[in-house]
């Protein structure tokens, strides 16, 4: 009798400690402040699945360090190019399109826009909108060109800065010069390099960091870079003298970030419950509100709380960035000649 009082004693202890069942986890690898912490701890509540974040603050860190077998994460979100390299390299999970039923909700623009990386839709979900522009601050900018010639501008040096990578500065150089992104020819390429080369003569300097404060400070009055980060330190009435310029043609460009899986996730059953649930319209509509960025699901539009900084349909013609493989090599040697050259 007294054994068996010891061990319903031990049982209720174990179970009082926690030590009777775990938490189901969800281990997600994102960008600072991409999903608001509200959004996972209702899906906490909804679903019992306990969802632990890990920041990366680029593709590249992102990459490197699950390429260097950092493991232990089942969602990451990687921009169009990244999702493209994952995807080659036999690193993504395909999903079960049954279990992310709510991905029907997406426009279908972004879904063709997406087969250019992944042309079965099998192996991603599209999560949020990114697109480099053109910030002005109109209280000191008068009568400008809406394009990249603007940073051909001498009364505005030091003034002015361009975002520090590759891939989006030699982007519109290379468009402006009759190229698209994956050119690799001498010709295309020295064209571009001159081109920057023009334009650093009057940046204060190539900033991939700082350029929102700066330019809500007033010490930056042009600069390249991304709407939800240049307006997220800005003031409603500081808002009202910026003018954010989508450049025409190929001169503008985008990206997709997607959640993927990774093929080495432990819980793939819950990721693919948690991509499902942030299209749920309500949800989605939440998270955009807080970036302040379009919707690309169709019902959260209706639902949204905040006006997005920029117009969706102002995205639809813009290039997506893609993966250009061995032609990344080419294009940094030219890259790294224009970071040293006054």
């Amino acid at each position: 009798m007294k054994k068996i009082i010891l061990t319903v004693l031990a049982s209720i202890f174990i179970v009082s400690c926690g030590g009777g069942s775990k938490k189901e986890k969800l281990y997600i690898y994102s960008w600072a402040d991409y999903i608001p912490a509200y959004v996972y701890e209702d899906f906490e509540k909804e679903t019992g699945i306990k969802v632990v974040e890990d920041i990366y603050s680029s593709n590249e860190e992102m990459y490197t360090k699950i390429k260097a077998g950092g493991e232990g994460y089942d969602i990451v979100i990687p921009s169009s190019d990244y999702y493209e390299i994952m995807l080659r390299e036999g690193m993504l999970e395909k999903l079960d399109k049954s279990k992310v039923e709510n991905s029907k909700n997406i426009e279908e623009v972004y879904m063709a826009k997406i087969r250019e990386v992944d042309p079965t839709n099998e192996y991603g979900v599209p999560y949020a909108l990114g697109l480099t522009a053109i910030a002005v601050n109109t209280k000191y900018v008068k009568d400008y060109p809406r394009d990249y010639t603007i940073y051909n501008r001498e009364d505005l040096q030091g003034r002015m800065t361009l975002l520090d990578d590759m891939r989006e500065v030699l982007t519109p150089a290379l468009a402006i010069n009759g190229y698209k992104q994956d050119a690799d020819s001498p010709e295309a390429l020295d064209k571009a390099k001159a081109t920057i080369l023009a334009w650093k003569k009057n940046i204060a300097k190539f900033d991939s960091e700082s350029f929102g404060k700066g330019f809500a400070s007033g010490d930056f009055w042009v600069v390249q870079g991304y709407p939800d980060n240049i307006f997220r330190e800005l003031g409603e009435e500081e808002r009202e003298n910026i003018d954010l310029i989508i450049p025409p043609g190929d001169q503008a460009y985008s990206s997709i970030d997607s959640f993927v899986i990774l093929k080495s996730a432990k819980n793939k059953e819950n990721a693919m419950k948690f991509i499902n649930y942030i299209h749920r319209p309500d949800v989605y509509a939440k998270a955009m509100s807080h970036l302040e960025l379009p919707s690309m699901n169709v019902p959260a539009r209706e639902l949204m709380t905040t006006e997005p900084v920029y117009n969706i349909d102002d995205v639809k013609p813009a290039q997506l960035l893609i993966d250009i493989g061995e032609k990344l090599n080419i294009q940094n040697k030219y890259w790294q000649e224009i970071l040293i050259e006054n």
